[in-house]
Formats: structure tokens, sequence, C-alpha cells
């Protein structure tokens, strides 16, 4: 019997197998389509996950050798340009990569850590045991798993398969424009802005408000320009073309835009988006079936947070399932899956949809924009945005622990990002006294002279216990790796 069986190969289920593998389960991943998509889709990645990805040992790989990530300086919240140098504590990083060559990477480790990628594999139905799911696949056997996990996306066959509801919004006024498009020589200027006659200059990287619409202008290096537009009260006929983008982002901006056919290599995005949802699954798990990414929640993809909520899905979750299929999960710890992510879904889905309101045409949206750059201003408040967007504001519930870290992700220590490549649980000890008792086989303790407080760091990063006597320690490791009383015989029974 397989492990896990993971529906979907983009960067959520691959992200989660890699997980998975690295704590010693056997995923198998199934893809309804039969090779990777060309699609374009996400631009980068923005957050949390981009430090995350680092501590797993793939951030170099998606750029270069030796590089590491650092904060971004300036970055945007509703069409308002977001400084960030000035912060205190920056917790906001970018990485501008093709989501198709996050994909190629994640599955490149997949691969190097054995898992197997089934593609041309479409699933038709699920049964529920009491010790497996039984998942079944279009003109193929069925498969038999002791969990089912749903990365399939917005319109999860899983989640509709497991009678798990999506409850939420959906607009259809809005109408957006994407694609690739080439500029005439001179129009981009020293900053990368794009000069439009009769208009002024669009900035680059950011999404810039008119009372028409809302206009981004995006020159990727290396790449073919990306723009988008969106605007309000438009009927919803009309195709995806050059011509349509030309003449949407001329009535946004009240200019005419030289915008010309993309000339370098492919794939070139051409896209029309008709409205939008914002929906959040009713719950996570419905027994021995998951679900992460956007099977679980769906929102707008201002601010660009979609990946950086799905990827840390799955971290959350690749660690705990990996416990229950070794035997080693306590009471409770697959149900934290939803109690910790499910909160910081409807934070992504509340901040997306204010944003959608603050670049809204129309006079009151103006005023509110007015009111809404003076609270911008302060330090403090853009500290709280930052951290907003990077999903670094989430806490999760650690019981009895006890400490101003408890429950957040951890800060950066000496080592840290080569210590968390192996995803296991880490003790940093400061002290060289402190003893992880019978969990010692889940745990790496490491002597890290400096350090204001010892840290005991769960596989995904945040911080399960902190102290410098001990005190408390036991308590903690109980609470997430499994009671004392069973932890040895578990072990045992693994080793054997």
């Amino acid at each position: 019997m397989i492990d896990v069986v993971i529906a979907g190969a983009g960067p959520n289920g691959l992200m989660l197998a890699c997980e998975l593998a690295l704590a010693g389960v056997r995923p198998l991943v199934l893809e309804r389509l039969t090779a990777p998509t060309t699609e374009q889709r996400a631009n980068g990645l923005v957050g949390q996950v981009v430090r995350m990805l680092d501590r797993r040992g793939l951030y170099e790989r998606l750029t270069a050798p030796g590089a590491v990530p650092s904060p971004a300086p300036a970055f945007v919240f509703g069409a308002f340009p977001l400084a960030l140098a000035d912060l205190p504590d920056n917790p906001l990083h970018t990485l501008a990569v093709p989501q198709r060559r996050i994909e190629q990477v994640l599955g490149d480790r997949a691969a190097e850590l054995g898992v197997e990628v089934r593609r041309g594999h479409e699933i038709t139905g699920l049964e529920q045991r009491e010790h497996s799911v039984v998942v079944e696949t279009a003109g193929r056997e069925p498969v038999e798993a002791a969990y089912l996990v749903g990365a399939d996306g917005g319109h999860s066959v899983v989640r509709t398969l497991a009678g798990i509801d999506f409850p939420g919004v959906t607009r259809d006024d809005s109408v957006s424009f994407s694609g690739h498009v080439a500029v005439p020589p001179g129009a981009v200027d020293a900053g990368g802005g794009l000069a439009v006659p009769g208009f002024g200059t669009v900035p680059p990287f950011r999404h810039l408000r008119t009372e028409h619409g809302v206009i981004a202008w995006a020159p990727f290096p290396g790449r073919d320009p990306l723009i988008s537009t969106t605007e309000w009260g438009l009927p919803e006929e009309g195709e995806a073309s050059l011509g349509e983008l030309r003449a949407s982002a001329a009535r946004v901006l009240g200019a005419d835009v030289p915008l010309h056919p993309p000339t370098g290599p492919g794939p070139h995005l051409m896209r029309r988006l008709f409205g939008g949802n914002t929906r959040i699954a009713s719950r996570y798990r419905a027994g021995r079936v998951f679900l992460l990414g956007d099977a679980a929640h769906v929102h707008s993809a201002i601010g660009g947070p979609g990946l950086n909520l799905g990827l840390q899905d799955a971290v959350n979750l690749g660690w705990k399932l990996a416990a229950a299929v070794r035997g080693l999960a306590p009471e409770g710890l697959l149900d934290s899956y939803e109690s910790e992510r499910l909160p910081a879904a409807r934070r992504v889905a509340m901040h997306t949809r204010a944003q959608s309101m603050l670049i809204r045409p129309g006079g009151e949206v103006t005023a509110l924009r007015e009111l809404f750059a003076e609270l911008l201003a302060p330090v403090a408040a853009r500290q709280h945005i930052a951290e907003l967007m990077a999903g670094a504001d989430i806490t999760y519930d650690m019981g009895p622990a006890t400490g101003p870290l408890v429950g957040r992700w951890a800060p950066d220590a000496p080592g840290l990002r080569d210590l968390t490549r192996t995803g296991r649980a880490l003790l940093l000890d400061p002290t060289g006294t402190l003893d992880t008792g019978p969990w010692a086989p889940y745990v790496d303790t490491v002597a890290v002279p400096g350090l204001d407080t010892a840290l005991l760091l769960r596989p995904d990063c945040y911080v399960a216990w902190q102290g410098s006597t001990g005190d408390g320690l036991h308590a903690a490791l109980g609470t997430w790796f499994r009671p004392a009383r069973d932890a040895v015989t578990a072990c045992a029974r693994i080793t054997t």
C-alpha cells in the first residue's frame, strides 16, 4: 500500500512530496496532465516561503550558486508603493521566477528523493476505509493509500469527491487582460518605467490605479515584459488579443500605449479573465483526505500571496502526515493542520479583498485612498503591512509552551539555513546541556554558542519551545512528536 497519494503535480503537490520523502515516507503523485503545462501562471514568490525554500536548499537552484535571500527594499499594497528599507525588521522577501521554473526545480528535487510522479492519471473516485483510502482513476487500476491529499487546484476533484464545501464570494464585474509584449526602443527609462506619450511614466513592478482602472508593467530581466490591466463595468464579450490589451491599457491611462507582439522565446501569455473568486474550504480534512493550496483556498492574485500560502500549507502538512504514517503522531497532530493553516488562508482572503477594493475606480475610493496613504506613512504601519503580506504575522497555538518566540516562525540563527535542509526537528542549544530524552531519534540537537535562548524548531521551522534550563522542553516534545510513554516503542517499531 502507498503511504500517501497526492493529487496534482503543481508546485504545492511537489513540495508536499519532497517534504514527505525527506521524512522517510513514500508518496505517489497522480497528475491529470500528460506533461508539465507551459501556461504562464505565477511570476514569482512573495513572503516567508522564499526563506523556507532557502532552508530546504532550493533557493540557490532557483537563482544562482551561493545566492541567499534578502528582504525587498520596496513592494506594493493595493496599488500603494510600500517602502520597506527603513523597517526595523523587514520580513518581506521576493523572488521573480516563473511558476513553470519553480515546478521544474521541485520536480527535479522530488525525483532525487525517489518520488514517483504518474502523469495522465485522472482521479474519478475515492473510497475511504478504516485504515486507507482507495483512489480510482480513469481507465486504470485503483490505488490504495494510507492518506490522500488534494493539491489539484481551485476546481479540485478530490475536494468534490470528499464532500467538502467551498463557500465564498464570486465577483463578476471586472475584466482583466494580461500579456507578454514588446515596446519600442527608448520606451523604457533607466528605472525600468514605461514612458507613455500623453500620460507619463508607468512605474515597474507595481499596480498603478487611475479613475478608469488599474495597470501593471513588469519588465522581467531576460524575458519579454508583461503588462496587465483591470477594468470594471465592461461587457463580458471579447477575446484575449494584443489589440484588446492595448485598447484596455489606453482606456485605463487615457493615452495610447505602444505595445507590440513579443519577440523573445515563448511560451507567451495572452489572457483575459472575467470576475474572480474568494473561497475557502469549509474544512481541510475529511477522514483520510486532506486539501492544500488552491484546492483549499482561492483568492485574488493581487500582491502575489498564492504560492506563499500554498507552499507553506505543504510544509505544515508534510511532517505531520509523515509522523502519522510512521506511527509517531500524537493525538490531534493531524487536526492541527487545519487549525493552523485555515487562519492563514483567512488572513490572505481578507487582505486581498481589501486591496481589490482599494484599486477600484470612483471618487469614494479615491477619498479612501487619500486617507489610507496617510495611515501608511508611519514605520509601524508599514511594518504591520509587510508582516501581513509576508505571512509573518501568523502565530500558531503551541499549547503549554511559553516565551515570546513560541508559535512564531524561527528567526535567523547562525548556520540555520544549512541545518534545516533535512526537514527534521531541531533543538538549537547554546548551553550544551539540554537533553531530548526518548525523542532523540527525531530531533537533531545542535550547539549554537551565542544564541540568546535555546529553541526547539518543528520541521516547518516554527518555534515549539524556548528556554534556558530545559523546563517544559519534554512537554513540548511530547505535544508535537509523540507522548513520552510511547516514543521508545514507536522508535523500535520503525527501526525493526
